[in-house]
């Protein structure tokens, strides 16, 4: 059996930890903090993922998927660079409801291609949100529309499985 390492990226509240839970078939290992008083303000959640999320998944008779979610705080990107060395691939999740957060997103994937040329995607969560701009208008922001080489980029909600197993398998027809 092949053990193929996913990690799971993106901006801060876009679901990756809950993406990792979704897709786990094992108790997933969380390694987070209290959000503290001076980041209550900016939370909408009373935990953050600090070092990492563990998740694994059986695709299928072959193959193991290693689910690794990085933290979404910038103060916490040594992390992400731990994380990327060794992955095989790697899905982007973006807010798709947080407009000011698309910068910040297009530094993640910039922070991601610099490490590693592995196969992506990019995930659109909080699409069914008020607020949620156009998957053309999001993909104007990344600064992808005119690459040649753009990634899949598709709609998923890290809390229904079916989306969740649907994105990994996009993401893993690239690798396998």
């Amino acid at each position: 059996m092949k053990n193929i390492r996913i990690v799971i990226t993106g901006t801060v509240g876009a679901g990756k930890s809950t993406f990792v839970r979704t897709a786990s078939e094992i108790d997933v290992v969380e390694i987070e903090r209290q959000v503290s008083n001076s980041e209550k303000e900016y939370s909408f959640k009373d935990k953050t993922t600090v070092a990492f999320d563990f998740g694994k998944l059986v695709l299928d008779a072959k193959n193991n998927l290693h689910l690794y979610g990085t933290p979404g705080q910038t103060r916490f990107d040594f992390m992400w660079d731990i994380l990327i060395k060794g992955a095989d691939a790697y899905i982007l999740l973006v807010k798709a409801n947080q407009a000011d957060s698309f910068s910040y997103a297009k530094d993640i994937l910039a922070f991601m291609n610099n490490r590693v040329q592995v196969p992506m995607v990019i995930g659109l969560t909080h699409t069914d949100c008020s607020g949620a701009i156009p998957t053309e208008e999001i993909v104007q922001h990344l600064g992808i529309l005119n690459d040649k080489h753009c990634p899949a980029i598709f709609n998923v909600n890290p809390q229904l499985k079916s989306s969740v197993v649907a994105a990994l398998k996009v993401l893993t027809n690239q690798v396998i």
